[in-house]
C-alpha cells in the first residue's frame, strides 16, 4: 500500500525573521542593521551618484556639444564564409531567412554583407548593405545583389 505521508523535505520551511522586538528575540537592538546612521534608517537610500552632499560630477561638467547616438545605425555583419555553409544554390539571402538559420540575432534590424570567406554558389541576396568586396564575390558566382540604395537609383522619374 502507498505512503502518502506528503511533507516537505528537511530544511524547507523557514521561520519568518520578525526584527526589532528585544534583545532577547536575537534580532533586537539595531534589528541586523549594524550601527546607527543613514543606512540603518527606513528609507535611507541615495540615488546612484550621490556624492555625500558634494556636487556631483554628473552636475560639474558642462554638457555641451552634439552627440550622434541617437542617430546611429547598429549593422548586424554576415561573412560570405558563413553564407557559404548555410545557403543553399539559388536560395534568397534577407534579414528573415539569415535570422532563421541563426547568422543574424533579429530579422527586422540591418545586415551588412562583408567578404570574408569564398562564395562558389550562385545566391540572390537583399539586403541594406554590401562592401564592394563581397558585391564582386557574389556577381563572380553569379548571384544577384539588391540593395535599397540599388533600388533608388534605378527608381523611375516623373519628367512632367
Amino acid at each position: 500500500m502507498p505512503d502518502f505521508n506528503l511533507h516537505a523535505p528537511e530544511g524547507a520551511t523557514k521561520r519568518k525573521r520578525i526584527v526589532g522586538r528585544g534583545q532577547g528575540s536575537g534580532l533586537g537592538g539595531t534589528a541586523g542593521k549594524g550601527n546607527k546612521g543613514q543606512q540603518s534608517r527606513s528609507g535611507g537610500k541615495t540615488y546612484p551618484g550621490f556624492e555625500g552632499g558634494q556636487m556631483p560630477l554628473y552636475r560639474r561638467l558642462p554638457s555641451r556639444g552634439f552627440s550622434n547616438t541617437t542617430f546611429k545605425k547598429e549593422w548586424q555583419i554576415v561573412n560570405l564564409g558563413q553564407i557559404e555553409s548555410a545557403f543553399a544554390a539559388g536560395e534568397l539571402v534577407d534579414g528573415a531567412s539569415l535570422f532563421a538559420k541563426g547568422l543574424v540575432k533579429k530579422a527586422e534590424k540591418l545586415v551588412k554583407i562583408l567578404a570574408d570567406g569564398e562564395l562558389t554558389k550562385a545566391l540572390n541576396f537583399s539586403v541594406d548593405k554590401v562592401s564592394a568586396g563581397a558585391r564582386a564575390k557574389i556577381e563572380k558566382a553569379g548571384g544577384k545583389v539588391e540593395t535599397p540604395s540599388d533600388a533608388a537609383s534605378v527608381a523611375p522619374t516623373s519628367g512632367a
